[in-house]
């Protein structure tokens, strides 16, 4: 069984799968919810989930992968399973996506939306006080 759970944010869509990502219906429902996903600037792809990917699988990420660059999308991968990482690095395919873990894919989100000045405050507020030492 496959499933897809579509989380949508303003401009950010996460969208987690589990199950095969394999020849028929999946790659169909998954083109479909990555497609409808055309108002967003990034779309983040759970594959932690995922237990098999076969070479319909690839083909289908490549191919959204190509139409979210085209469209000024940015696809990120993040969590893939062991298998689904595995194939990813056999077949190169690990170089032509941005992949991650899901805390610094929300890492790099919220460094993204947050202006410099607010991310230079929230850091200066988690580091301790400087301590003074009299010489």
């Amino acid at each position: 069984m496959f499933t897809i759970n579509v989380e949508k944010f303003k401009d950010l869509a996460i969208v987690r799968c589990t199950g095969r990502i394999v020849r028929g219906e999946n790659i169909c429902r998954l083109k479909s919810e990555l497609i409808s996903a055309n108002d967003t600037r990034l779309i983040v792809l759970d594959l932690s989930e995922v237990e098999t990917i076969d070479a319909a699988g690839l083909s289908a990420l490549v191919s959204l992968h190509h139409r979210s660059r085209s469209r000024g999308i940015q696809l990120k991968l993040v969590n893939p399973s062991r298998f689904v990482l595995e194939v990813l690095n056999r077949t190169k395919l690990s170089s032509v996506f941005d992949i991650s873990s899901f805390h610094n894919a929300l890492v790099a989100i919220a460094g993204a939306s947050c202006s410099e000045s607010r991310m230079r405050d929230g850091l200066a507020a988690a580091l301790p006080a400087p301590v003074r030492v009299n010489a």
